[in-house]
């Protein structure tokens, strides 16, 4: 079990699937909601106006557009940037040529271990075996 903080109210909390402790994230939840409602009803507003309108604060917004759970409908915004290379992105921490970039990479990086576990294991008994065939060859030479 990993102990984080909330990202709400810096409460620790046993993680399972959400950065914000049971309290904080029923809430967050409730926010989540009027925001996806005010943007089904208003496409297109802003982060400001959206903030003003449901009384959600613009942090916990642009959390949520990190987070992939609303998106930016503007391809050049000056709200997102991508974390590795500073390109303009709609949501998310990455852009898409970045994602698949850091996705080559970690499979680059898993790759040798993957190879090294199908590659069969020495055992006592191989290696006894092994000392055997040599026991057999130095008496043959004798």
């Amino acid at each position: 079990m990993e102990l984080k903080n909330c990202v709400k109210c810096g409460r620790a909390f046993a993680y399972v699937d959400s950065d914000l402790c049971s309290r904080c994230g029923g809430g967050d939840e409730d926010d989540f909601k009027k925001v996806k409602l005010y943007l089904y009803d208003h496409p297109g507003a802003n982060v400001i106006e959206v903030s003003e309108e449901t009384g959600v604060s613009e942090k916990q917004i642009l959390r949520y557009l990190r987070e992939n759970r609303i998106e930016i409908i503007e391809e050049d915004n000056l709200l997102l940037d991508c974390e590795r290379c500073g390109v303009s992105i709609r949501s998310g921490r990455f852009c898409d040529k970045c994602t698949a970039e850091l996705q080559r990479e970690l499979t680059q990086a898993i790759q040798p271990k993957v190879e090294e576990e199908k590659r069969p294991q020495r055992t006592a008994a191989s290696n006894k075996l092994y000392v055997a065939e040599m026991r057999k060859n130095i008496k043959r030479s004798k």
